[in-house]
C-alpha cells in the first residue's frame, strides 16, 4: 500500500541538530550564502521551497540581514542562464552555496572545487557525477538526494488504479534535466504486471508536450506519467491543459502539479528536502567539511488527489486512494 512514509535517513542522525550552546557561538562575521534556484521567482512552488529553507536557517540561528546574507538567483529553465548565474555566484566568493536541482548543482560544481556546496532535490548525485559515493561524498559537495527508484512502478500502479481501462502509458521527461533510466526498471516491471504498454516521450518544448499528449488521447486507454523534471515543472500549465483537453489521465511526481489542476501526484516532498538542506549549511558554516557529511535520502513522500479533475475526466476515484491521500482537492 502506498502511503506518505517516514524513512530513516542514510547513516541516521547525520542531520541531528547541534546543541543550543553551539548555535549561540556564531561570531560576529556575516556569512554569505549563495542560493541558485530553478524556475522563476513568482512560481509559488519554488517560492515555498526558499521560504522553508530560510525559515530553517533562522531556526538554526542564521538570519538574513543580521548574521547572514543570502544572494538568491533564479535560473528559469535556461541552461545557459543557469551556467551564467553559477559563475556570478561563485564570483561573489560566498561562504557556501545552496542549490536546488541537478543542473544547478552541476553548474556550480563546474565553477568551484573549494566553496562548499549543499544541494537539494538532486535525482541521482552519483550517476550525475556530483559525488563519488553517498556515504562519503568527499570534495566540496554534499546534500539531499530525491531518487527513489521504486517510484516508477508506483506511479504506474496509481495511474492504473484511478484509470482502470489503462492499456498504454507515455513516460514524459526532458532528457536534459532528468535521469529517467533510474525509474524505468520498476516502471517496466509494473507495466508487465498490469499489461500496460510503456511509451517513452522525451520533450523539449510546449509544442512537443502537446503533440505527445494529443497522440496519446486519440484512442481510449492512454495515460501519462510525468517524471520529476525541473523542465516539466516549469511547463506544468501546458501539460495540465493538454491532458484535460485530450481527456488523458495523468500521474505526476510533483505535488504542485496536482494542486494546479493535475489529476494525481505522488512523490518526494521537495519542500522538506530543501528545508533539510539548511541543517547541512549550518553544520558547514560551523566548521564541518562537506565531504564528511553523507548524502541523505528522502524521508517524506506525499500523495495529492484532485477530485475536480477526476470528475472532469469522468473517473471515479476508488475509496482505497482516497483513504491514503495526504491531500484531497475538491
Amino acid at each position: 500500500m502506498i502511503r506518505r512514509r517516514e524513512f530513516i535517513s542514510l547513516l541516521g542522525g547525520a542531520t541531528a541538530a547541534w546543541p543550543l550552546a553551539a548555535r549561540a557561538q556564531q561570531g560576529d562575521r556575516v556569512r554569505r550564502i549563495g542560493v541558485l534556484m530553478p524556475g522563476h521567482e513568482k512560481d509559488p512552488s519554488f517560492k515555498t521551497r526558499v521560504s522553508a529553507f530560510t525559515q530553517a536557517l533562522a531556526d538554526l540561528g542564521w538570519t538574513d540581514g543580521r548574521n547572514a546574507r543570502l544572494d538568491l538567483r533564479w535560473a528559469g529553465d535556461d541552461i545557459n542562464r543557469i551556467r551564467a548565474l553559477a559563475q556570478e555566484l561563485v564570483g561573489l566568493q560566498p561562504d557556501i552555496i545552496a542549490t536546488n536541482g541537478t543542473p544547478e548543482t552541476v553548474a556550480v560544481q563546474r565553477e568551484t572545487r573549494t566553496i562548499p556546496i549543499v544541494f537539494a532535490n538532486v535525482g541521482d548525485p552519483v550517476a550525475s557525477g556530483i559525488v563519488a559515493r553517498l556515504d562519503r561524498p568527499g570534495g566540496n559537495v554534499t546534500g539531499f538526494a530525491i531518487l527513489e527508484a521504486s517510484l516508477g512502478g508506483k506511479w504506474l500502479e496509481l495511474l492504473s488504479e484511478i484509470a482502470p481501462g489503462l492499456n498504454r502509458a507515455a513516460i514524459m521527461f526532458n532528457p536534459d534535466t532528468v535521469l529517467v533510466s533510474a525509474y524505468m526498471p520498476s516502471l517496466e516491471t509494473a507495466a508487465r504486471s498490469l499489461k500496460v504498454e510503456p511509451i517513452t516521450a522525451p520533450v523539449h518544448s510546449d509544442i512537443e508536450i502537446e503533440t505527445a499528449i494529443i497522440a496519446l488521447g486519440r484512442e481510449p486507454g492512454g495515460g501519462l506519467v510525468v517524471m520529476p523534471d525541473a523542465f516539466l515543472n516549469s511547463h506544468r500549465a501546458p501539460t495540465i491543459l493538454a491532458a484535460a483537453r485530450n481527456n488523458v489521465p495523468a500521474v505526476y511526481a510533483l505535488s504542485e502539479t496536482a494542486r494546479d489542476g493535475g489529476l494525481l501526484s505522488y512523490g518526494v516532498d521537495r519542500v522538506d528536502s530543501f528545508r533539510r538542506a539548511a541543517s547541512y549549511v549550518d553544520r558547514i558554516l560551523r566548521g564541518v567539511k562537506p565531504g564528511d557529511l553523507p548524502v541523505q535520502v528522502p524521508t517524506k513522500f506525499e500523495m495529492i488527489l484532485n477530485l475536480k479533475t477526476a470528475r472532469a475526466l469522468g473517473l471515479t476515484v476508488p475509496p482505497s486512494l482516497l483513504a491514503i491521500a495526504d491531500e484531497v482537492i475538491e
